[in-house]
């Protein structure tokens, strides 16, 4: 007898609202990453009151944007990319993107990296040429996503956070895009080097 496979409805959205379901859903999701160990500055679930004060707050932040992945139209995951302070003309070619997350139970699917290409490509149009992102030692999946997407490692803070009273290191990434479609720039062009 020949295996089902299931396909799954994939999708990323840039939220500008989100309901009391999705809300809920995305509370769900985020607490289960959390537990999990990925996503967020978090150790601890922190509960859907809190995690609703959260995302209402996001929604609210002229400088930063909320993307929501779903899973068969369901929230299970989201990032955000920030966008520098109007002040800080010097770096308004740049982004970070940050709290990128998918929940455990919606995980092997592409989600992650779909999400991770829609800020790209949304930083692309804004007119951002480089995306930058850190990450715990400890999320090794998401370490490995993003070198497979093309960021590049430039340096590692050993005390970068505490963990379950343990202090742990953090990565830096940064990824250059092109411009209108968020893909990578070739560095030698930027740079003159060969």
């Amino acid at each position: 007898m020949a295996a089902m496979s299931t396909t799954h409805a994939l999708s990323v959205e840039r939220a500008e609202a989100l309901d009391d379901a999705e809300l809920a859903d995305l509370c769900e999701a985020t607490d289960a990453a959390i537990i999990e160990g990925g996503g967020f500055g978090w150790v601890e679930p922190q509960g859907r009151e809190a995690l609703t004060r959260h995302f209402r707050g996001v929604l609210l932040v002229p400088a930063c944007e909320l993307f929501i992945a779903k899973l068969d139209g369901v929230p299970v995951g989201s990032a955000q990319l920030l966008r520098p302070p109007r002040n800080n003309e010097a770096q308004s070619f740049s982004a970070q993107l940050t709290h990128a997350y998918i929940a455990p139970y919606a995980r092997g699917h592409g989600l992650a990296r779909l999400l991770v290409r829609r800020v790209e490509e949304r930083a692309a149009a804004l007119g951002h040429r480089v995306l930058n992102l850190d990450v715990r030692d400890t999320q090794t999946t998401a370490i490995t996503l993003f070198e497979a997407m093309g960021y590049t490692r430039w340096g590692t803070h050993p005390a970068y956070a505490r963990v379950r009273g343990q202090t742990v290191a953090g990565h830096y990434y940064y990824k250059l895009l092109e411009p209108t479609r968020g893909r990578t720039l070739d560095i030698r062009a930027t740079t003159g080097k060969n």
